[in-house]
């Protein structure tokens, strides 16, 4: 009786214990969390108050967040003239301004925006078609030669991006498709992730479906878009984000099939040029007004599906 008595009292002295422990290591790690998110969000937010600023307030003070003194400047003298960085007062007003903006509507960001939104919606649609098809291939029809092809798929995905722009450069050059449309859109229009992200997909659902719809005497192509590819709606999204915002922020490829023809520029590459147009005079409220124009929308896409980045990964892991 006295040993049950001792050891339950032991417990109870243990738990508490424990209980502390264990909510001290979870404060710990939300620190952590919190640091590391505060990290990776503190640029960005330099980025947009920056690119409310005249330049003289930029380069006088880039780290001014909070628009009260002394963390601001001010941009014009008593008569409204705009001063230099070394005539600013950092004890003086931040005045927040669209001069950035008005400026980057000058310098063709509505003809680059409209390229950038043009390329990704029409990249992002021929994906969803192509590898969704190819994935259904791939996870259903058993062909000669279906796992070679699935496995030089998924080899593709282990060369870097970079090893194979020279040879895109003259495969579209002999084709006489540099600084065009078709010449940025046809080389991304399928993408190895994406059939195998797919693939993965298509196999995760119960054969059973399938062979009661050709009970019913559906072909493999009413099969296909009438019953599996609606259940395939969650994996489409996904691809659908990852394709869209994979093309929105793309440089490389803009930069060797169009950099010959300004009015195809897309975002990205228009923001390069200019800011080699500017040398050392850049104009650092105006390229980060371009920057926050060419963030936004896909931090817009990001916090409205961001579930769906999570099931994408977790499509991309099921077993094959």
């Amino acid at each position: 009786m006295a040993t049950a008595v001792s050891s339950q009292a032991t417990t109870t002295a243990i738990t508490p214990r424990a209980s502390i422990v264990s909510k001290a290591l979870a404060g710990i790690g939300w620190a952590v969390l919190i640091i590391f998110a505060a990290l990776e969000i503190f640029p960005f937010v330099l980025t947009v108050t920056n690119s409310f600023k005249c330049l003289p307030a930029v380069q006088s003070n880039p780290r001014a967040v909070i628009p009260l003194p002394p963390f601001g400047v001010e941009c014009e003298n008593a008569e409204g003239v705009a001063v230099s960085p070394s005539e600013v007062s950092t004890e003086a007003t931040f005045n927040p301004t669209l001069e950035g903006y008005k400026e980057m509507m000058d310098a063709k960001l509505p003809r680059w925006l409209f390229n950038t939104a043009f390329f990704a919606v029409v990249v992002t649609v021929l994906r969803l078609a192509f590898d969704s098809l190819a994935g259904y291939a791939l996870a259903r029809l058993n062909f000669p030669g279906n796992r070679i092809i699935f496995f030089t798929i998924l080899g593709t995905m282990m060369v870097p991006a970079i090893v194979l722009l020279i040879p895109r450069f003259i495969i579209l050059k002999e084709l006489h498709m540099l600084n065009t449309y078709q010449g940025l859109i046809i080389p991304l229009a399928a993408d190895a992730f994406g059939i195998f992200l797919m693939k993965q997909f298509f196999e995760s659902i119960p054969g059973e479906i399938e062979e009661a719809a050709m009970v019913d005497g559906a072909s493999r192509f009413v099969m296909f878009f009438r019953v599996v590819l609606p259940m395939a709606t969650p994996a489409l999204t996904a691809l659908a984000i990852f394709s869209f915002q994979g093309t929105w922020n793309d440089f490389l490829m803009p930069l060797i099939i169009l950099s010959g023809n300004d009015k195809l520029w897309t975002l990205t590459l228009g923001l390069s040029f200019l800011r080699g147009a500017y040398g050392e005079t850049l104009r650092w409220h105006t390229f980060l007004a371009g920057s926050v124009i060419t963030t936004l929308p896909l931090a817009i896409i990001f916090f409205y599906f961001q579930r769906y980045f999570v099931e994408g990964i977790s499509y991309s892991g099921l077993k094959g």
